[in-house]
């Protein structure tokens, strides 16, 4: 889903930043190896794409959650927020470096429900908080819950959420092209 509007910024590069932005693209690549499309966009404000960087990590090393279960939370929400960047990328990291099995992502991407039923209650509750907007009822609650999940990882979702929302939103505005690392997972918003 893009927006009706494109912001026509032109993407930061390290050869063409200066300041605060040169900064936080330098800390993009030490984290992650490369520049991908959404960072070069997001670096347009410092201050988006540095907090964007550091709630991820945070979120990848501090959640609670299994890298499967991390990949589960991050498709899910970027499925509700309608990013195509998003679900195409964490598509091809769930499958080449979370270790996520195919039907799990593929049933995120498609909608339907996970046959795994702690997995499908951590993207019920997530789908959840985002629909809700942080609402959920004490049936949600309860279900997250006694899947096994703890009250403090309802405050590593709403983590992920916020993070997610900035790369989502910029992708949505930006029109973010698809870097080519992540094509053969390639995901279209059909809803």
């Amino acid at each position: 889903m893009l927006a009706g509007y494109q912001i026509t910024l032109p993407p930061q590069t390290l050869e063409t930043a200066e300041g605060k932005t040169r900064e936080v693209l330098d800390k993009a690549l030490k984290q992650v190896g490369f520049i991908p499309n959404m960072y070069a966009n997001m670096a347009h404000s410092p201050g988006v794409l540095y907090t964007y960087l550091e709630g991820y990590a945070a979120f990848r090393k501090e959640s609670g959650f299994t890298s499967t279960e991390q990949e589960v939370v991050f498709l899910v929400i970027s499925r509700e927020n309608g990013c195509e960047y998003c679900v195409s990328a964490h598509s091809f990291l769930a499958d080449k470096a979370s270790g996520v099995p195919g039907e799990v992502t593929d049933a995120i991407r498609d909608g339907r429900p996970i046959a795994d039923p702690k997995l499908q209650a951590l993207a019920e509750f997530t789908r959840a908080l985002v629909a809700s907007r942080g609402l959920p009822d004490r049936t949600q609650t309860d279900a997250f819950l006694s899947a096994g999940f703890s009250e403090r990882q309802i405050l590593e979702i709403i983590l992920a959420i916020a993070v997610k929302t900035l790369s989502n939103y910029s992708n949505h505005l930006f029109h973010t092209p698809l870097d080519d690392m992540f094509a053969s997972r390639r995901w279209v918003d059909t809803r």
